[in-house]
C-alpha cells in the first residue's frame, strides 16, 4: 500500500479533502451506454429487457417474474446452516428497525394554532440486489427488512440471473432469502434495464408477463455497479432514490495498541469487494505501518481473491495515512468520510465522539466490518466517496416521507391574519394576504378601507 504523509504539515480544510485517497470514477461512458438502455426498456418494456439480458447476463429468461413456487423450492433446498444464518440475520436487522421507526408528534403553539408531523410509508419500492462478482442475499435483508418495518406496501426486487442457470432465473440463495422475508415480486433482470423497469414500469410482450409485466416503483434502493448507479442518477428527476453509490471503502484509525495483523485482516476483507474498493488506515505509529505492511504482504497471497485484492490495495483509492498523532488521524478521517470507519484505539469511546463524517463506525477490534454486512442488526447500505459528510446509510426512514398536518381553527388563524397579509404584501404577493383576510372581513380588495375593516374585524 503506498503511503501517504501528513506528518509535519497544517493543512487546510480544502487541503485534508484533496489529500485523502479516492478511486478514479469516469461516469460519461457509462452516462452514453445507460440511457440508451433506458430508453428503450421505456419503449419496449419487457421485450427490452429479455434483449439486455440475453446480451449482457447471456440468458433470455422464459419468466422475468420469478415465480412464488421457484423461490418456495428454494428455500426447501437452502442448506439447513445457510438458513440458520440468514434467519438470524433477518431477526437482528427486524430487531433494530422496529427502533428506528419514526414517532409522529404535534406542536400546540396557541390555542387553535397545532403543527403535527406524520411520517407516511413510501408507497411502492423497487429493491436493486446486485450480482457480479459475489452473491448478495445480505442486501435482500438490507434493503427488505427496513422497507417492511417502515410499511411499505409495495416491494419489488430485481436481480440478476445467475450464470450457472440455464433458465435465467437467479441465484437460489437469494430466491430463499426472499421466501424467509416474504417477499413474492421477484424479477430476473439486472444492471441499468433493472433500473429503467422499476423507473418507468414494463408492459409485457410474452403470455406470462401478462399486459403489465411491472408496476413504476416511487424510489430505488440498492447498491449496484457504474451502471446500475449511473441508471439510478438518471432517472432521479421523477423517481426517488437512496443514492448514486460508489466502490466500498474502509477507513481504520488505529494507534500503537492495534493489532497489525488484525488491520491488516480487515482492510483485506474491504478490498476483496472490488478492485476499485478502498482500503485506507490512519495511524501515528510508523512501527505499525510496517507491521501492517508485513502482515498484507503474508496474508495477500494466502486469500482466495489474491489478484483482485492487490489491485485494490494498490490502487490510488486505499493508501496508509501517516499523521502527527491521534488529533490528526480523526481529522483526516472526518475528511475521508469512510463508509465503514473501524475505531481501534486505546481509548476508543472518546475517538467515537470526535467523529463527525462516517457511514457507519465499527468500535474495537471485535466489531470489523463484516459483522455489519452481515449480521450485526445494522445496514450495510452506507454513502461512499466521501458523501457520509452529508448523507446517511439507509435505514427505516429511507422508506418513509415526513408529511405536516396544519391544523388551526377560527381563533389561531384570527390572531395572525393581519400579520400574515403584512408579510404577504412585503413579498409583493398580495392574494395571499387577501385569501387570509377574506375569512374576516367583508372586502378584503378595498385596500383604502383594509385597515378599518381589520380593526372592526378584531384581527388589530
Amino acid at each position: 500500500m503506498r503511503i501517504i504523509d501528513l506528518r509535519g504539515q497544517k493543512l487546510s480544510r480544502a487541503e485534508l479533502l484533496a489529500a485523502m485517497p479516492r478511486a478514479a470514477m469516469g461516469t460519461s461512458e457509462a452516462t452514453d451506454l445507460v440511457r440508451p438502455i433506458l430508453d428503450d426498456v421505456k419503449e419496449r418494456g419487457a421485450a427490452a429487457l429479455r434483449d439486455f439480458e440475453e446480451k449482457f447476463d447471456h440468458v433470455r429468461p422464459a419468466n422475468l417474474r420469478v415465480p412464488v413456487e421457484v423461490m418456495q423450492e428454494a428455500l426447501k433446498e437452502l442448506d439447513p446452516e445457510v438458513r440458520a444464518a440468514i434467519e438470524e440475520s433477518v431477526r437482528r436487522a427486524r430487531a433494530v428497525a422496529a427502533n428506528q421507526v419514526p414517532k409522529d408528534f404535534h406542536t400546540d403553539l396557541a390555542p387553535g394554532a397545532r403543527v403535527a408531523e406524520r411520517w407516511i410509508p413510501i408507497q411502492r419500492v423497487g429493491l436493486y440486489v446486485p450480482g457480479g462478482k459475489a452473491v448478495y442475499p445480505s442486501s435482500v435483508i438490507m434493503n427488505a427488512v427496513p422497507a417492511q418495518a417502515a410499511g411499505v406496501e409495495s416491494l419489488a426486487i430485481a436481480t440478476p440471473p445467475a450464470r450457472d442457470n440455464a433458465e435465467g432465473l437467479p441465484n437460489k440463495t437469494i430466491l430463499a432469502t426472499c421466501a424467509i422475508l416474504g417477499v413474492t415480486e421477484v424479477y430476473a433482470v439486472g444492471g441499468a434495464q433493472a433500473i429503467a423497469m422499476f423507473a418507468y414500469g414494463a408492459k409485457g410482450s410474452e403470455p406470462q408477463d401478462g399486459d403489465v409485466l411491472c408496476d413504476p416503483v416511487d424510489k430505488i434502493t440498492g447498491p449496484g455497479n457504474i451502471f446500475v448507479a449511473t441508471a439510478k442518477s438518471l432517472v432521479s428527476a421523477f423517481v426517488g432514490i437512496d443514492a448514486v453509490a460508489g466502490p466500498t471503502e474502509i477507513g481504520i484509525i488505529a494507534d500503537k495498541t492495534a493489532n497489525p495483523s488484525l488491520l491488516a485482516a480487515d482492510l483485506i476483507g474491504q478490498a476483496e469487494h472490488d478492485e476499485l474498493a478502498g482500503s485506507v488506515l490512519f495511524t501515528d505509529d510508523p512501527e505499525l505501518a510496517e507491521k501492517v505492511q508485513e502482515n498484507l504482504n503474508y496474508r495477500v497471497p494466502r486469500t482466495e481473491h489474491a489478484e483482485r485484492v492487490h489491485t485494490s490495495l494498490s490502487g490510488t483509492q486505499s493508501a496508509i495515512v501517516l499523521t502527527d498523532g491521534l488529533d490528526q488521524s480523526i481529522d483526516a478521517a472526518n475528511a475521508y468520510a469512510a463508509e465503514h470507519l473501524e475505531i481501534q484505539t486505546e481509548d476508543a469511546d472518546a475517538v467515537v465522539k470526535r467523529i463527525k463524517n462516517a457511514g457507519a463506525i465499527f468500535r474495537g477490534p471485535y466489531s470489523p466490518v463484516p459483522l455489519g454486512d452481515y449480521m450485526s442488526g445494522s445496514n450495510h447500505v452506507l454513502p461512499t466517496g466521501g458523501t457520509a459528510r452529508f448523507a446517511a446509510g439507509l435505514g427505516v426512514h429511507t422508506f418513509m416521507k415526513p408529511v405536516e398536518v396544519i391544523e388551526y381553527d377560527e381563533e389561531g388563524l384570527k390572531a395572525l391574519a393581519a400579520r400574515i397579509n403584512a408579510f404577504a404584501v412585503s413579498e409583493d404577493l398580495p392574494a395571499h394576504g387577501e385569501c387570509v383576510l377574506s375569512r374576516f372581513v367583508k372586502d378584503p380588495y378595498d385596500k383604502a378601507t383594509l385597515r378599518e375593516q381589520e380593526v372592526e374585524a378584531g384581527l388589530r
